[in-house]
C-alpha cells in the first residue's frame, strides 16, 4: 500500500499550501533571497550546537581556518592563507589572512581564532562543551605566536585535522561579544566574519541575515570571494511540506534542499524550478544492532536481516528512487572505502536466510516467529517519527517477519526521541548521519570509549580500537588506508548495523536565482552564499 506522500500529486500538495501563499503574497524585495526550511535550530553557537539548521546557518556568518572543495576531500585555504606541518605531523602553523574584520568591524587575529578554537575544545572560562570536541584532535596547545599566526600543536598526529577544521564547529567567533553576551551568544546575537551578519531572529519563524559590506576572502572554491551579491538572506521555517513545494512555485521562496524525495520527479517537469545535486555528499541511513542484547547478539540474526531485505526495492519505495542502495559501512565516493570489503556483506536471498537461521539453531515456531533456548527472535526498534523511517520499519518487518523474526516498531516524536535512546531499552534502531570520509565515519561510531553515544551498538572490540588509533594517527595516507579497510572487513563480516542507503543532496531553485549550488559539507547545501544572486 503506497504511503500518504506516494499517492499525493505534486498539485494537489501544493493546493494544500496555499494558506501559505496567500499569506505571503507580497513580492520580495528585489535583492532579497528567501531559503526555506523544515526545522530551526535552538541556537546558533558553533561551540554548542551540532545541528545543521544550525550549521548552514553559521556556515553564512563565520568562516573557518580552511575550506572544503566540492569533491569532498581537497582542503582549500580560508581565514588561512596557507598552512606548515611538522615532520611529526603534530604541529600545524597557520599563516592567517590580513585585513579580515568581524561584522561590527573589530579586526581579526590569530588571538581572536586561538579564544574560537579553545572554546570549542571547552579550554575558555566559562567552558563550553561542545558534542564533537573531538573533531579538533587530541590538543595540547593552540596558541596565537604573532598578529596573524596560529600555532595547533597536538599530543599525537590527527590524520583529518584539516576536513574537520573546515566544518562549522572551527568558526571564529569574536571574543567580545562572545564575553557581552554569555550564554545568550547565538541566541540573542552573533559576531563573527562570514559574508552575511546576523540582523534578527525569530524563533521558529526566520532568521534575517544582512550583508557583509567588508568581507573580501571568501574561500576559492566559491566564484564571488565578496562581497556578497544579495543584500539580505531570509531563512524561513515553513515545517509543512506542501507549502514549501507551493511557495517554491510561486516565487514567494528561492531555495530549499528540503523537499521530500516523492516530488522530485514532478519538481523535474516544472520549468520554473532547477534541480542542483551534489554527486559527493556523504550522508547515510542506517539500520544499527545493539550487540550486547539477547538475539541482537547473534551475528546469525544479523546476518538474516541483511538476506531478507531487497535494498534496491526499498530504496525505489521509501526514496523514490533518490538514493543509492548502500552495501557495506560507507560509500564507495568516501576516502577510504574498500570495495572488497564490501563483497563481504550478505546479499538479498531469503532462502538462504531461512537455511542459516534453522543450522544456526533457531527454530520456527508456530506463529511464524523463531525461538532458540526458549528465546524468541524478536527485535524491538527505536527511531525518529517521521515519513522514512515509518515506511522503513514497515517494509523490514514484513521481510523479516517472512524469515522468522519478529520486529517491534517504536517511532517517536523528535523532541524525546534522542532520551528514548538514551534508555538503552532497544535492540534495533534508524539513524542517519553525515561523514567526511571512511576515517571519519568508523572513529564516530564504533570506538568502545564512544559507548554508549554515538556507538549505539555498544560494539567493544580491542583489534577495532587499535584499527581506529592507527587510522587517526596515520601521517601516511597507505597506512590510514589499510586499517580503513581492514575495519571495514572486520565490522562487514560482524554485520553490527546494516546500511541502508547512501542519500542524495539535491539544492532546488526558483529562476529568479543564479549561482545555487549544492555543497553537502555536513549536510549542508548552500556554502557561505556568495555565489547566490537575484536575476
Amino acid at each position: 500500500m503506497k504511503s500518504f506522500w506516494q499517492r499525493a500529486t505534486l498539485g494537489g500538495l501544493a493546493a494544500m499550501g496555499l494558506a501559505f501563499v496567500a499569506g505571503q503574497a507580497q513580492a520580495q524585495p528585489r535583492n532579497q533571497i528567501t531559503i526555506m526550511r523544515e526545522i530551526d535550530a535552538d541556537r546558533y553557537d558553533p561551540h554548542r550546537s551540532t545541528a545543521l539548521a544550525a550549521g548552514e546557518v553559521i556556515t553564512m556568518l563565520s568562516d573557518t581556518l580552511v575550506s572544503m572543495d566540492y569533491d569532498m576531500r581537497t582542503i582549500r585555504p580560508g581565514l588561512a592563507e596557507r598552512w606548515d606541518v611538522s615532520e611529526d605531523g603534530r604541529t600545524y602553523t597557520f599563516h592567517l589572512r590580513q585585513g579580515v574584520t568581524f561584522c561590527d568591524g573589530t579586526p581579526f587575529t590569530a588571538e581572536a581564532m586561538a579564544f574560537s578554537l579553545n572554546r570549542w575544545i571547552g579550554r575558555t572560562t566559562p567552558r563550553v562543551t561542545s558534542p564533537v570536541a573531538w573533531r579538533a584532535g587530541d590538543v595540547k596547545e593552540i596558541r596565537a605566536t604573532g598578529p596573524h599566526t596560529l600555532v595547533y600543536e597536538l599530543n599525537r598526529p590527527f590524520s583529518e585535522l584539516l576536513p574537520n577544521l573546515a566544518m562549522f564547529f572551527g568558526s571564529a567567533v569574536d571574543p567580545a561579544t562572545v564575553e557581552r553576551l554569555g550564554d545568550n551568544f547565538g541566541v540573542q546575537g552573533f559576531n563573527g566574519t562570514g559574508p552575511f551578519c546576523w540582523d534578527s531572529w525569530t524563533p521558529r519563524n526566520q532568521m534575517v541575515l544582512t550583508r557583509h559590506p567588508n568581507y573580501r576572502w571568501g574561500p576559492p572554491v566559491l566564484q564571488n570571494q565578496g562581497p556578497a551579491h544579495v543584500e539580505r538572506i531570509v531563512w524561513r521555517v515553513i515545517p509543512e511540506a506542501a507549502s514549501r513545494v507551493a511557495a517554491l512555485q510561486s516565487n514567494q521562496a528561492d531555495l530549499t534542499q528540503y523537499i521530500p524525495d516523492a516530488f522530485i520527479a514532478s519538481l523535474q517537469r516544472v520549468p520554473t524550478v532547477t534541480i542542483n545535486n551534489q554527486p559527493n555528499y556523504l550522508w547515510d541511513t542506517y539500520l544499527g544492532f545493539k550487540v550486547d542484547r539477547p538475539v541482537a547478539n547473534d551475528v546469525a540474526i544479523r546476518r538474516a536481516f541483511h538476506m531478507a531485505v531487497d535494498r534496491p526495492a526499498m530504496v525505489r519505495a521509501v526514496w523514490s528512487g533518490n538514493a543509492q542502495p548502500a552495501r557495506g559501512l560507507i560509500n564507495p565516493t568516501a576516502q577510504d572505502y574498500s570495495a572488497a570489503a564490501d563483497e563481504l556483506v550478505p546479499a538479498f536471498d531469503p532462502a538462504a536466510a531461512r537455511r542459516m537461521l534453522d543450522e544456526a539453531g533457531w527454530t520456527m515456531g508456530p506463529d511464524g516467529v523463531r525461538v532458540k533456548d526458549g528465546q524468541r527472535a524478536t527485535l524491538t526498534l527505536f527511531a525518529i517519527n517521521n515519513l522514512i523511517n515509518q515506511r522503513l520499519g514497515e517494509i523490514i518487518q514484513q521481510a523479516v517477519r517472512q524469515v522468522g523474526i519478529e520486529l517491534r516498531i517504536q517511532l517517536f516524536d523528535a523532541t524525546v526521541a534522542w532520551g528514548r535512546l538514551a534508555t538503552q531499552d532497544f535492540d534495533v534502531l534508524f539513524l542517519s548521519y553525515p561523514y567526511l570520509s571512511a576515517n571519519d565515519a568508523l572513529n564516530l561510531y564504533w570506538h568502545s570509549r564512544s559507548r554508549p553515544t554515538p556507538n549505539r551498538m555498544n560494539w567493544n572490540n580491542p583489534q577495532t580500537d587499535q584499527w581506529l588509533e592507527e587510522g587517526r594517527a596515520a601521517t601516511d595516507p597507505a597506512v590510514r588506508a589499510e586499517a580503513m579497510a581492514n575495519l571495514q572487513r572486520q565490522l562487514n563480516e560482524a554485520s553490527a548495523w546494516m546500511n541502508i542507503a547512501h542519500n542524495n543532496l539535491n539544492l532546488f531553485s526558483t529562476r529568479r536565482v543564479e549561482g545555487a549550488r549544492a555543497h553537502g559539507l555536513y549536510g549542508i547545501s548552500i556554502y557561505k552564499g556568495l555565489d547566490l544572486r537575484v536575476r
